[in-house]
């Protein structure tokens, strides 16, 4: 598997990595619940260990030490590696494909440029030239809908419209 067939789980453990070597336990308090990452993303602890044994695996990270755990066994510290790196910070300023997906991974990757203090305006310019199409698209199938479709239609094409600009204010 190639870091592009990552799930969303793994690109947001390996894009907290990336900001210093750290461990699974300090990860999954960042994707809990109450964490910065996870009011919009949220990730089980069990999750966050598998996705950094699969990030170990494609090396895109690696062991870097360890640190005495808290009543419990040392806990591993994972660094980025190179590559790890470089999938990271492309995969950040790639735009979603979907509607469906700004919600989630497109916020999350907001949050996480906000992070590292890392100006999200290229993600948001490329995002905005992505959802412009389909957008378009959207309209015609609303405007040749009837019914509980043109409902449907409707509803998805006001979520992009609202989408869009929002990525045009934050870009000011």
């Amino acid at each position: 598997m190639d870091s592009r067939g990552l799930s969303l789980t793994e690109w947001v453990v390996l894009a907290l990595v990336a900001e210093g070597p750290t461990h699974g336990f300090a990860v999954s308090q960042l994707t809990g619940p109450a964490g910065s990452v996870g009011t919009i993303w949220q990730v089980p602890r069990p999750r966050v260990y598998r996705a950094l044994d699969q990030l170990a695996d494609l090396s895109l990270i690696e062991p870097s030490g360890t640190e005495p755990g808290r009543g419990g066994p040392p806990r591993t510290l994972y660094a980025i590696t190179m590559p790890g790196r470089a999938a990271v910070d492309a995969w950040l300023m790639r735009p979603v494909e979907h509607i469906r997906d700004i919600r989630t991974e497109f916020l999350v990757k907001l949050a996480l440029l906000d992070r590292i203090t890392r100006d999200s305006r290229p993600l948001l310019e490329a995002q905005a030239e992505r959802i412009k199409p389909i957008i378009a698209s959207l309209r015609e199938q609303r405007d040749q809908a009837y019914g509980f479709e043109h409902m449907v239609a409707s509803w998805r094409y006001e979520t992009a419209e609202a989408a869009l600009r929002l990525m045009q204010t934050a870009r000011r």
